[in-house]
This record gives structure tokens, sequence and C-alpha cells, in this order.
């Protein structure tokens, strides 16, 4: 694990293994993970939003439960990009298949997961108001 985390800040590292790319490849790699950095910087600005804009909502503690959720899956999203960002430049380098994952199925079914919890927030407050 550690090994890991010294490649992701270590630029010799990862250009001491395997032969140089073609730069478009290593710019792609880049861009995909500027994308998921992105998205965890949008689950982060959720959280915080959540936090400090949603009302109170019926169930206890609920609006801040979404918080959490959305801050860590932001935090979580962040360095899964960074991992998988220097595991394909690796595997660029050295001609190897590229990292499979199933970050992405796992995410999404999350972020759908959270979006049909909130619908029935949103419908629970509303019947509570009539």
């Amino acid at each position: 694990m550690w090994e890991a985390i010294r490649r992701w800040f270590d630029p010799a590292e990862a250009r001491a293994v395997g032969e140089t790319p073609d730069y478009r490849f290593s710019l792609a790699n880049e861009r995909t993970f500027l994308a998921w950095l992105r998205t965890g910087l949008a689950l982060v600005g959720g959280g915080l939003a959540a936090a400090q804009f949603l009302p109170p909502l019926p169930m206890s503690h609920l609006r801040e439960i979404i918080a959490v959720a959305l801050l860590l899956l932001g935090g979580t999203v962040a360095i899964r990009a960074v991992d998988h960002w220097a595991r394909t430049e690796r595997a660029i380098r050295l001609g190897q298949e590229l990292p499979a994952s199933r970050f992405p199925a796992v995410l999404a079914i999350a972020v759908g997961a959270g979006a049909v919890l909130l619908v029935i927030a949103v419908l629970a407050r509303a019947v509570g108001e009539r």
C-alpha cells in the first residue's frame, strides 16, 4: 500500500518503468483523472451545501447523515482518482492492459441510492406538512 502511495507523489517513479508512451495517452489519462477530481469536488460541495442549506428533515439527523455521506464519498472519489491515474500511467508505460475498476459502478449505485433516499425524505416532508 505504501509503495502505491509513494508512486502518487514521485513523478520520476512513473518515468522509471517501461517506455515513454505517445503523449496523447498520458494526456488522456490526466484528463480522466481531472474529471474524477471534479466529481469528487462536486460531491464535497454537495455535502457542504446539504449541511448548510437543507432544512431540518423529518427524520432525526438525516440532513447531517446526507452531508457526511457526500463528504466521505467525495474524499473517496479523489483518493481513488489519483490511485487509478497512477496505475493506468504505469500500465500504459509497460504496454499492459489497463487496470479494470468496479469503482464507477459502485459510485453510480451509491449516488442512485442516495437520490432515492432523498426523494423519500422530500416526499415524507411534503406529506408531513399537510
